[in-house]
């Protein structure tokens, strides 16, 4: 079960009571994106859009008018077109917008201009986010230039940025949102243990996403959340690295970042795991200590917390275990006052996670950092990446990338992790790999596991 009609009504109602009276809210649709020739990219709705209406098409427009007397939601969209329609499938079109989406009025696009002037004639202030698409900013602009040019015009409407108020509404999941949550971590869980399973020497990694992408695409989440990153051996070491074009060998880590994005919500979690299904003893040092961390984050992203504890309490138990390594010298505090760990942890402990992968809202509110609420979600992701010619490391730890990640919802009781169901224990991880390497084995294989 996805987003109901009447939440979706509840959204644009919460919206409309954070603005100015007499105001109007003006929410663009995604448009296609081509990427070559008479080929486009795969359609994805915009989030923002989509929160208000859930309408799928492209090149269409929410408004909302507060007060109209014959309806305040109003949807624009592409008209039907049978010749089109026979080409590039079903469109809704204003007749049946109103019924199947819970608009109050519906119009074709190729009308926007008539009656948005109209609309927008005699409002206080204009809700919008400027700079996204370009030929709608222009054709606004025309409209209330034209306005404030009138004989009879009153004060021009003014232009207030829109963000701010509905990614704070983004920001709080509801119920059934984080239904949809649970079951983009779920599919990825499988997906990350499918990958695991999968994995031997000798292997590509773009073999594992493909198994990546099978078990996203049998479970019906046709997208990924964002690009996976397959990173065997040194390739962890650069922490957006999506080639997915290099042998997994004998000996090395691999680190695997994938979610995928199910009925609008994204799952964002990452693993790293032995190519061959054993940590060595360099590598399990260095993955307890990430492991120690991200628990730590964990416990410390709680109801009441601050959106920087949890990234507090990485740091310490990272930059304790590096100490503990042989890694860093010198007193504790003054590592993590003077940063000398970020050589290796060079990113922040997590980011909102909801429609959008890096999902919207405030970090910090006036300048402090932001408490942790329910209905919250985030991701915990400490990592520690050790380049392969920094010499200043025992050799055994050199060429080393590995991350933990999970997602998190926050409760009034504490958090929940939606994405627990991926082993990240040493020894779960190795007795998954090693069941289902036995599995397949032959037998001179089995005598080496």
């Amino acid at each position: 079960m996805g987003i109901s009609r009447r939440e979706y009504r509840r959204r644009r109602e919460g919206l409309v009571e954070r603005l100015v009276p007499n105001s109007l809210v003006i929410v663009p649709a995604a448009s296609e994106v081509q990427r070559s020739r008479a080929t486009c990219y795969p359609f994805r709705q915009d989030s923002d859009f989509s929160y208000l209406c859930g309408f799928p098409e492209p090149d269409a427009l929410l408004v909302l008018v507060p007060g109209r007397a014959a309806g305040e939601t109003l949807l624009f969209c592409r008209e039907r077109d049978p010749d089109v329609e026979r080409v590039e499938g079903a469109r809704c079109g204003p007749e049946r917008a109103c019924e199947r989406y819970d608009v109050d009025d519906a119009f074709p696009i190729a009308d926007l201009d008539d009656i948005l002037s109209g609309l927008i004639e005699g409002r206080d202030c204009i809700y919008y986010a400027l700079g996204r698409q370009p030929a709608l900013d222009a054709r606004l602009q025309s409209i209330l230039e034209f306005l404030g040019k009138a004989p009879d015009a009153s004060d021009r409407p003014q232009l207030a940025d829109l963000d701010h108020h509905l990614h704070d509404l983004r920001l709080y999941k509801s119920a059934a949102e984080l239904r949809l949550l649970r079951e983009a971590a779920e599919i990825s869980a499988r997906a990350h243990c499918r990958a695991m399973r999968f994995c031997q020497p000798g292997e590509q990694e773009y073999r594992l996403e493909a198994e990546i992408l099978h078990e996203f695409h049998s479970a019906g989440a046709r997208q990924p959340a964002y690009p996976a990153i397959v990173a065997g051996g040194v390739n962890a070491c650069t922490l957006h690295y999506t080639a997915n074009v290099s042998v997994l060998r004998r000996g090395d880590l691999v680190l695997v970042d994938a979610g995928c994005e199910w009925q609008g919500y994204a799952a964002d979690i990452t693993r790293t795991f032995p190519v061959s299904g054993r940590f060595s003893g360099p590598q399990r040092a260095l993955y307890e200590v990430v492991l120690a961390s991200q628990k730590a984050a964990i416990d410390a992203a709680q109801t009441g917390s601050h959106w920087d504890m949890p990234h507090q309490a990485s740091v310490r138990v990272l930059a304790e275990g590096l100490r503990d390594l042989g890694l860093l010298e010198g007193a504790l505090d003054d590592i993590i006052a003077g940063e000398s760990y970020r050589r290796f942890y060079m990113h922040r402990s997590g980011h909102w996670l909801g429609m959008d992968v890096h999902d919207v809202g405030d970090y910090r509110i006036a300048g402090a950092w932001r408490q942790l609420e329910p209905g919250m979600v985030l991701t915990v992701e400490p990592g520690l990446y050790i380049a392969p010619d920094d010499a200043s490391v025992p050799a055994q730890f050199r060429g080393l990338g590995i991350r933990v990640e999970d997602t998190v919802a926050i409760t009034r009781g504490g958090n929940e992790v939606l994405s627990a169901n991926v082993p990240k224990e040493v020894q779960d991880i190795e007795h998954l790999m090693r069941e289902t390497a036995a599995t397949f084995a032959s037998p001179q294989q089995l005598l080496e596991i």
